[in-house]
């Protein structure tokens, strides 16, 4: 696999199929678990550990498990490293287990991890798979975190525990910290992600995968050419 793939797997996961900005999965961690920014950083670390070795051990076993059974076998999978994760961090970082509760073991039916599973792990050789794990998985943690520190900073005056705006300058929006902020807080930063994929279009570096091609986790790939005509080549050819 050359550097400009791997490149580019990382960057579908960063910007053009960030999990969170634009794709909009995930959405109950990303609301419940983001009261500060250590706590996104974790969940978005725990389910990038969980999400990168589903891919390497799914797409290993891509021609041995058989397709009507292949949603079970990919939620076993997924669900030996979420106990592995979660009994890693009960054990290291109790502090944190607690914080995040019951949402470390619903990794495993989280629709971010099952659908690059189903969409590229089970086509794809092991080294693109992985790399599509890391990079989902970082857009994820950057999302996650980013939130998690707005909603800290403007609820608390703090980022990842550390006085940033002192209470004698600052009081703080307790809202923020509550479910409304987080709503708040992440529609703004989609519109601000939206401005920015309009602006990069107009400059002609579109962020935004060609269609047809996001079902077949082709996104940003090399692909995206061949996928773009041939979408235009089936068009002519029904009408």
């Amino acid at each position: 696999m050359s550097d400009n793939r791997i490149g580019e797997r990382l960057k579908n996961g960063l910007l053009i199929e960030n999990p969170t900005f634009v794709m909009m999965l995930g959405m109950c961690p990303t609301l419940a678990v983001t009261t500060s920014g250590i706590n996104g950083l974790g969940m978005g670390l725990s389910t990038t550990i969980v999400l990168t070795m589903s891919n390497l051990i799914i797409s290993l076993l891509r021609n041995v498990i058989p397709d009507r059974v292949r949603m079970p076998a990919f939620i076993v999978v997924v669900a030996s490293f979420v106990t592995i994760v979660q009994f890693l961090v009960q054990g290291f970082v109790p502090s944190l287990y607690a914080a995040l509760g019951i949402y470390i073991p619903l990794i495993v039916v989280n629709c971010i991890i099952l659908g690059r599973a189903e969409s590229f792990a089970s086509k794809n050789p092991i080294i693109p798979s992985t790399f599509d794990g890391i990079g989902m998985g970082l857009g994820f943690t950057c999302s996650l975190t980013v939130i998690g520190c707005v909603r800290e900073l403007l609820g608390s005056g703090k980022i990842f525990n550390m006085v940033i705006l002192p209470s004698d300058i600052y009081t703080p929006i307790t809202i923020f910290v509550l479910a409304p902020g987080a709503f708040f807080v992440l529609s703004v930063l989609v519109a601000v992600m939206n401005v920015v994929r309009k602006k990069m279009d107009a400059k002609g570096k579109p962020l935004a995968a060609p269609v047809g091609c996001l079902a077949d986790g082709c996104a940003g790939c090399s692909m995206a050419n061949s996928c773009t005509g041939k979408l235009t080549a089936d068009k002519k050819g029904g009408e």
